[in-house]
C-alpha cells in the first residue's frame, strides 16, 4: 500500500512572487500543506520557489496556484519561469522604484543633515525646510512607491500573520502621519521653522530599504549561477548525419540514435556511444577531473564535455532532459530549493518575530512617554519607529537557503552532487564509511595477468582452449581472460558445450576435450588433482589476484590469474579519511584473502568479504546498530539496498543509473578524494550557515534594545536593517570560492 501512494505522487515546482521576508515563505508553505493531497511543501525565500509533492488525484497545479493568490501572493507563468524573463522584469521595476524614491527623498535628506551642529556650514534652501514642499515629496515616496508594503502588510494581517511589511507600513507611517499632522498645525502657527517634522524618516526608510531589496536581489541571483554556468555548458547545435549528408540542427531537434559528427574543438551535443573515431575528451566542466579521457568505438560520452583531437562520429543513447547534464541540472535545483533541518530553527523564530517586535515598540513608546521623557510625543515615537525597522526579520529567512544554494552549487562545479539540503548538513557528520570493492576501490576492469600452462601443453594451445570455454560465460573475470587471450592475437574456436557452476566455475567442450575453469572446489568436485598448483595460487590471492585452476579431460593443465588493479588516488583517499578520524571498512563478494590484498594496498583496515550483494545492506544494519552514522560508497546495482540503507548514500558517476538513484550524493569524478571532499564541502556549509544564523540573530538582539534605547535614529536603523540581509547573502557568497 506504501509503495503505492509513493508512485501516485508527483512532483512540481512553482516560482512565486511578492514574498518579502521569512514570514511569508513559512505562511505560504503552511497554506499548501493545509490542501487536501499535498503530502509535503516547501517554500525557499531565497529562490523564490515552492516545491510541492501532491497526489494528483486529489490535488491539482490551478488548486496551488489558486490557494497561493489567496494567501497574496502570486505564480509565474511556466514560460515565464523557464526563460526567466520575470526576474528581469522584476529588477528592472525595482531599479526605476529606488532611483525615484532616492531622488524624491534626497531634499529631505539634505534638510535633515543639515540640522546638526557639526553640519550647520552646508547651504540649505529655505524651500526645503517647507512643510508643504516636504509633504508634497514625501507622499508619492510614502503612498505610490511605498504601496508594495502597505499591500504585503494587508495580505498577512488579512491571514492572521504578520511579516516585515508590517514593520515597515507601521514604522514609515507613523513617521508620515505625525508629520502630517504637524503640518496642518502650522497652520495655526506664524513660522514653520519650530515645527518637529519626520517626512525624511519615512521616506529615507522606505529609499534604504529598497536599496537592501537591489543588494539582496543581486546577491541571490549569485548564489544560483552554478545552475546558469551548467545551462550554459550545453551545445546549441549538433552536426547529424541524415540521408547521408551533414546537417546542422538546434539541440532539440536531434532524437535517439542519430548519428552525431563532432569535430575538434567542438563541444559533444548529448550523450551517446562513440561509433567512428578516437580522440581524447575533456570532461572536467562535469567530473571536475582536469586530465582529458581517451575515447574510441564503443566508449560512452556525456554531452556538454569538449572533444580534443579527433573526429568523433556518435550515436546519441540520451537527449533532451535524459541527458547526465539535464539530470545534474535537476539535481542541484532539487538541492537548492530543498531544506536542511537546521533552518527549523530559523523558521520557528521568524513565526513570532513580528508581534514581539510590535510589542517591543508599543512598549518603548510607552516607557519614553510617561517614563523617561514625558509628554514628549515625538521622541517616544521616534524610539518606536527606530525599533520597528531595525528588526530584520529577512536575514533569518536568508542565512540557511542561501548558504544551502551556494554550498551545493560550488559541490556540483567540484563533481559532487548533493541530492538535497538534509544530506548536505548530514554527510560531514558521518564517522563510519564502507567502500565496495571493484569499480569504487579498484578500477573495475579485471586484466589478464598471469598465465601458467602445464602437463606439457603449449601456452598457446592452453590459452587457446580456455578462451573458448570462458568466451560464453557473462562474469567479468571471464571477460578480462578473454580480451586478455584476444589481444595476444589468439583466435577461438566454438564451443560444443557450455555450463556455468555458480561458485564453482566453468564446464565446457571445446574441440571434444573436456575444460574445467574455476576453483579449487571445482577440482575436488570433478576429482582433479591440482594440489600442486595450490601453493602458487595462494601466492597470487595474497598479492591480490583472483586465480583459476583449468583441467583438460580431467587432468590438470595450468592457471590462470587476473586482477583488477586499485585506483591511483584510492590510497590517498583512504588516508584522509582516516586522518579525519573516519572508520574505513572494504566490503566485497570476493574469496577473503585477495579482499585483504587489495585492502591493504589501499591502506584499509577492516574487510568484509564474500559477502553476498542482498547482504551488504545488512552489514550497513550491523554498523548502525552500535551508534555508527554510516557512509556507503558503491557503483553498482547490487550496492543499490546498501546505499539506500545507509545514513548516506555515496555513488560514484562512472558507475550505474539504478545505483545513483539509491544515492544521496553522486560523486561524478569516480575518484575516492571525492568523499574526503564532499564531507569538506558539507562542513564547511553548515560552518557558514551558522555564522548566518548567528549573526542574524545577533543583530536582532543587539540592535533592538539599542534602538529601544534611543541610540539610533530611525534612518540609521532603517540602513542597519537593509545591510544585515546583505551581509549575511554576501557571507553565503563566500562559498562560491571554495577551493578543495
Amino acid at each position: 500500500m506504501e509503495k503505492q501512494q509513493v508512485l501516485e505522487q508527483q512532483q512540481t515546482t512553482l516560482q512565486i512572487t511578492g514574498m518579502t521576508c521569512a514570514a511569508c515563505a513559512n505562511r505560504i508553505e503552511k497554506g499548501l500543506n493545509k490542501m487536501e493531497g499535498v503530502s509535503g511543501a516547501n517554500v525557499n525565500f531565497a529562490l523564490e520557489q515552492a516545491s510541492v509533492s501532491f497526489d494528483p488525484t486529489k490535488a491539482n497545479l490551478e488548486q496551488m496556484k489558486k490557494k497561493i493568490e489567496a494567501l497574496g501572493y502570486g505564480t509565474v507563468q511556466q514560460e515565464q519561469q523557464e526563460t526567466g524573463n520575470h526576474k528581469e522584469k522584476e529588477l528592472r521595476n525595482h531599479k526605476i522604484k529606488l532611483i525615484t524614491s532616492a531622488i524624491l527623498s534626497l531634499p529631505l535628506l539634505w534638510a535633515m543633515v543639515s540640522h546638526f551642529s557639526f553640519t550647520s556650514f552646508i547651504w540649505l534652501p529655505d524651500l526645503f525646510m517647507n512643510p508643504w514642499f516636504q509633504l508634497a515629496l514625501a507622499t508619492p515616496v510614502q503612498f505610490i512607491i511605498g504601496s508594495q508594503f502597505y499591500v504585503g502588510a494587508y495580505k498577512a494581517l488579512r491571514n492572521g500573520s504578520a511579516n516585515m511589511d508590517v514593520l515597515v507600513a507601521l514604522g514609515t507611517s507613523a513617521a508620515y502621519f505625525y508629520s502630517l499632522y504637524q503640518t496642518l498645525q502650522s497652520l495655526n502657527s506664524h513660522g514653520h521653522h519650530e515645527v518637529a517634522l519626520y517626512y525624511e524618516t519615512s521616506a529615507v526608510l522606505i529609499t534604504l530599504i529598497l536599496l537592501g531589496k537591489l543588494f539582496e536581489i543581486l546577491a541571490k541571483g549569485r548564489t544560483s549561477e552554478a545552475i546558469k554556468t551548467l545551462m550554459g555548458l550545453q551545445a546549441k547545435t549538433a552536426t547529424v548525419i541524415r540521408d547521408g549528408n551533414e546537417i546542422s540542427v538546434s539541440i532539440e531537434e536531434v532524437g535517439v540514435k542519430d548519428v552525431v559528427v563532432v569535430k575538434p574543438g567542438e563541444k559533444i551535443p548529448v550523450d551517446g556511444t562513440v561509433i567512428q573515431g578516437a580522440s581524447s575528451v575533456d570532461e572536467s566542466m562535469l567530473t571536475g577531473e582536469s586530465i582529458p579521457v581517451d575515447k574510441r568505438a564503443g566508449d560512452p560520452v556525456i554531452g556538454a564535455t569538449i572533444n580534443k583531437n579527433g573526429m568523433l562520429k556518435i550515436e546519441a543513447t540520451k537527449v533532451g532532459k535524459e541527458t547526465a547534464l539535464a539530470q545534474i541540472i535537476k539535481v542541484v535545483e532539487e538541492a537548492q530549493g530543498s531544506k536542511a533541518p537546521i533552518q527549523r530553527v530559523a523558521d520557528a523564530i521568524s513565526g513570532i518575530f513580528v508581534p514581539i517586535v510590535v510589542g517591543i515598540a508599543i512598549l518603548t513608546f510607552l516607557v519614553w512617554y510617561f517614563g523617561v521623557e514625558p509628554g514628549s510625543f515625538s521622541s517616544a515615537l521616534e524610539k518606536a519607529i527606530a525599533v520597528l525597522v531595525i528588526a530584520c526579520p529577512c536575514a533569518l529567512g536568508l542565512a540557511t537557503p542561501t548558504s544551502i544554494m551556494a554550498g551545493s552549487g560550488r559541490a556540483a562545479e567540484l563533481g559532487i552532487l548533493f541530492k538535497g539540503g538534509e544530506h548536505l548538513e548530514a554527510t560531514h557528520r558521518i564517522n563510519a564509511i564502507i567502500l565496495d570493492k571493484t569499480g569504487t576501490v579498484t578500477n573495475g576492469k579485471p586484466e589478464l595477468t598471469d598465465i601458467m600452462a602445464a602437463g606439457g601443453i603449449s601456452e598457446n594451445s592452453f590459452l587457446r582452449l580456455v578462451g573458448a570455454a570462458e568466451k560464453n560465460s557473462e562474469h567479468p573475470l571471464a571477460e578480462a581472460i578473454v580480451n586478455g587471450i584476444k589481444q595476444r592475437g589468439i583466435d577461438l574456436p566454438e564451443t560444443e558445450q557450455f555450463e556455468a557452476i555458480p561458485g564453482f566455475g566453468i564446464r565446457a567442450v571445446v574441440e571434444g576435450k573436456e575444460l574445467l575453469v574455476g576453483t579449487r572446489k571445482l577440482m575436488a568436485k570433478y576429482e582433479v588433482n591440482a594440489e600442486g598448483a595450490f601453493d602458487t595460487m595462494n601466492r597470487l590471492e595474497e598479492s591480490g589476484k583472483t586465480s583459476m585452476l583449468v583441467a583438460v579431460d580431467g587432468v590438470y593443465a595450468g592457471m590462470v590469474a587476473v586482477a583488477d588493479t586499485i585506483k591511483d588516488t584510492s590510497k590517498e583517499a583512504v588516508a584522509r579519511l582516516k586522518n579525519l578520524g573516519i572508520e574505513v571498512i572494504m566490503i566485497t563478494g570476493d574469496n577473503e584473502r585477495t579482499a585483504k590484498a587489495i585492502a591493504a594496498q589501499a591502506g584499509i583496515d577492516h574487510v568484509f568479504a564474500e559477502v553476498l550483494p542482498e547482504g551488504k545492506a545488512d552489514e550497513v544494519k550491523k554498523l548502525q546498530a552500535i551508534g555508527k552514522r554510516v557512509a556507503m560508497v558503491g557503483d553498482g546495482i547490487n550496492d543499490a539496498p546498501a546505499l539506500a540503507t545507509a545514513d548516506i548514500g555515496m555513488a560514484v558517476g562512472t558507475g550505474t543509473d539504478v545505483a545513483m538513484e539509491a544515492a544521496d550524493v553522486t560523486l561524478m569524478r569516480g575518484d575516492l578524494n571525492s568523499i574526503p571532499d564532499a564531507i569538506f564541502m558539507s562542513k564547511k556549509t553548515m560552518a557558514n550557515i551558522k555564522q548566518n544564523l548567528f549573526w542574524a540573530l545577533a543583530y536582532n538582539v543587539i540592535g533592538i534594545p539599542i534602538a529601544a534605547l534611543g541610540f539610533l535614529a530611525p534612518w540609521l536603523a532603517g540602513a542597519a536593517m537593509a545591510l544585515s540581509s546583505v551581509s549575511v547573502v554576501v557571507n553565503a557568497l563566500r562559498l562560491q570560492r571554495i577551493k578543495l
